[in-house]
């Protein structure tokens, strides 16, 4: 996993490296890290569309991660607003293999960005919605503001979740919150399954090598760049060439061949949250077209 950070002293030993400038716009991992392989970027298509503008508006720090403040096309600004980041993320440490946790309380800060990387404010959770590192790698967590309140307070505008899966070649940015930096590649393809020690998750957005993502940018959102909607969670990446081991996922196919490949990093798809947001904002487990895994006494049910 693209490691959680605790504490000062920890954050150094790992990245060698102090915090970077807020809004540094960068694909090369600082050079305490392990030296970035360059491929060439996918092909474009001949038609080109112009890209929307990405900055760190939305975007929050947490303590240990990066995450987002985040909606579904279905979200009141009424409602509860919602933060996203890792399941590896949660407070309560990682959850296990076929671990759901739901409407947990919490009152868990967040700084919240504006466009630029600067400090917006401060938003609060008062509970943990969702999480789990089982299929997927995801947090939410349920904000005691709702998105009126955000927009009026701090005029920042939650980022969408996009309904459809992404697809291969398309230009991303993966924006991290708690480094105030950007990562910005392709996406390469997908992975049927990408197993990092105990946890196995599915159809994966694996990147193009320029995406050196790092220990602190687990839980960013992943921003297609031409829509400016979130199609992934960044949460991952093979670090030393490592076989299906923790901090080295492996990608498994539909017949079982395993695929190791160094250096490069990996997201978590987010469509699938979509359909499981029910009215007020609220997850829903049980909404027709949700698949995320459900807390093992209700899957029984």
């Amino acid at each position: 996993m693209n490691k959680p950070l605790v504490g000062a002293v920890f954050t150094a030993l790992l990245l060698g490296a102090t915090a970077l400038p807020a809004a540094a716009v960068t694909n090369e991992a600082p050079t305490a890290d392990k030296q970035v392989t360059r491929t060439q970027p996918v092909a474009e298509t001949k038609t080109k569309v112009k890209a929307k503008a990405v900055t760190f508006a939305g975007t929050v720090a947490l303590s240990n991660c990066s995450g987002s403040v985040v909606r579904v096309p279905s979200s009141q600004p009424t409602d509860k607003a919602l933060v996203m980041s890792n399941g590896h993320c949660l407070e309560t440490g990682f959850p296990g293999p076929g671990q759901v946790i739901v409407n947990r309380a919490s009152s868990r800060s967040f700084t919240l960005l504006n466009a630029s990387g600067g400090n917006a404010g401060t938003v609060r959770a008062s509970k943990i919605a969702y999480g789990t590192m089982t299929d997927n790698d995801v947090s939410l967590y349920e904000l005691t503001s709702t998105y009126r309140d955000i927009e009026s307070r701090y005029g920042i505008k939650a980022l969408e979740i996009d309904s459809a899966r992404p697809t291969a070649g398309r230009a991303i940015t993966v924006a991290s919150g708690y480094w105030k930096r950007m990562y910005k590649c392709n996406i390469d393809g997908f992975a049927y399954r990408l197993k990092e020690g105990l946890w196995t998750w599915k159809d994966s957005v694996r990147y193009t090598s320029a995406c050196q993502t790092i220990g602190g940018t687990s839980g960013s959102p992943v921003i297609d760049d031409q829509t400016g909607k979130v199609v992934a969670l960044n949460n991952t990446g093979n670090e030393d060439g490592q076989r299906c081991t923790d901090n080295n996922p492996c990608e498994v196919d539909e017949n079982g061949k395993v695929t190791v490949r160094q250096g490069i990093n990996y997201g978590q798809q987010t469509y699938t949250i979509v359909p499981c947001v029910g009215a007020g904002n609220k997850i829903d487990l049980n909404k027709p077209g949700c698949t995320l895994p459900k807390p093992a006494a209700a899957a029984r049910r």
